[in-house]
């Protein structure tokens, strides 16, 4: 058994979260897996109920889980509350110690058109960013006066290090290539970056690192995408770089990512906000959280399940049902049913396969 803890939120967050759990559900029960999920406040919804964006219960069953999968949260709402509800998104980071943020990016078969690079830039365009989520001038001492102002940015050889492994451990997955991401010719902690990540690129010798300056990296993102594999940077460069990085498939509403730690449970979520001004409405795009589920199927040690998922959505959007934010006019629950079918599909297929392995192998007895 696998416990998953939900985390709706706010927004459009419990709309796409609910069609990524009925993908999950189909899953585990056409494939025994033994999913067990439980739904749980959190955000703005969890101020306006507990008082706080984290709650003590909810942080609770987080640590308890398996894998943890978000929704969004947020909205004007909140805006200039005591409490925000991304600042449990913090908190629970911090609590978790989730410290490598993982957002994939890629051009989608069919949808190359959508992208706002020319097709011959972005068509195979495959990338991982790899962010430092905990430290950095996020996390540093901060100073806010009336003529003065300040943010510490402060990094360890520790938090360098276990970062670039996670880099270097992605790229041996993929086509064994790291770019990381600094600014060594201006900034004293980009110097300890470049430093510390030449040396652990010695303990992988099948994967070749290179170096960019940050603006450097993010004019050949738009020019020249399918150069990088894996890229690594800090928290900073990191959330610009990946926001950059999300128009070229075409709409943010369809990228998931993940933020892991040294241990479970990871946190899954798509890259898109809580859009309130299309909360309720059943139009948003509930791709991004259906592909952030099949990473968590992935780090559950499914692969197989997280390709099934994965080939499901692709199929579905290459076939043209598509939410408003890619030119359609299919709901979300339509969306969500559409790939469901297709997933359905994918698992008879991959039943049949292996039912004839076995009579073969059966009759090879």
């Amino acid at each position: 058994m696998k416990r998953i803890v939900l985390l709706p939120g706010d927004g459009i967050g419990p709309e796409v979260v609910r069609e990524a759990r009925a993908c999950l559900e189909l899953l585990s029960d056409g494939c025994e897996l033994g999913l067990e999920f439980e739904a749980r406040d959190f955000g703005g919804v969890a101020i306006d109920r507990h008082g706080l964006p984290l709650p003590a219960e909810t942080l609770a069953a987080c640590q308890g889980a398996d894998a943890i999968l978000l929704g969004a949260v947020g909205g004007p709402k909140w805006d200039g509350a005591r409490e925000r509800p991304e600042a449990g998104l913090l908190q629970l980071r911090g609590a978790l110690g989730l410290f490598a943020n993982l957002r994939p990016a890629r051009v989608m078969r069919g949808l190359v058109h959508l992208s706002p690079l020319r097709p011959e830039l972005a068509q195979g365009a495959d990338i991982l960013v790899v962010r430092e989520l905990t430290g950095g001038a996020y996390f540093g001492e901060k100073v806010l006066e009336a003529d003065h102002a300040s943010d510490l940015c402060a990094y360890s050889r520790a938090e360098i290090e276990r970062i670039a492994h996670v880099a270097f451990a992605a790229a041996r997955r993929r086509h064994k290539r790291v770019t990381s991401v600094d600014k060594a010719n201006v900034l004293a902690t980009s110097k300890l970056w470049r430093q510390v990540v030449g040396e652990v690129a010695l303990g992988y010798p099948d994967v070749t690192l290179d170096h960019l300056y940050v603006d450097a990296a993010a004019m050949l993102l738009v020019t020249s995408p399918r150069r990088f594999d894996v890229i690594l940077t800090e928290n900073l460069f990191g959330d610009i770089l990946s926001d950059e990085l999300a128009v070229i498939g075409g709409s943010i509403g369809i990228l998931p990512s993940a933020s892991v730690g040294a241990a479970p449970p990871a946190l899954f979520e798509p890259i898109h906000g809580s859009a309130p001004d299309i909360a309720g409405l059943d139009i948003a795009n509930p791709a991004g959280t259906i592909a952030a589920a099949a990473m968590l199927l992935g780090h559950l040690g499914r692969p197989d399940l997280e390709s099934l998922l994965v080939d499901a959505v692709e199929s579905t959007l290459a076939d043209g049902c598509r939410t408003a934010d890619l030119g359609g006019s299919d709901s979300c629950s339509e969306f969500g049913a559409e790939t469901r079918e297709r997933l359905k599909e994918r698992i008879s297929a991959r039943d049949a396969h292996l039912a004839l392995i076995a009579m073969n192998r059966g009759c090879c007895g």
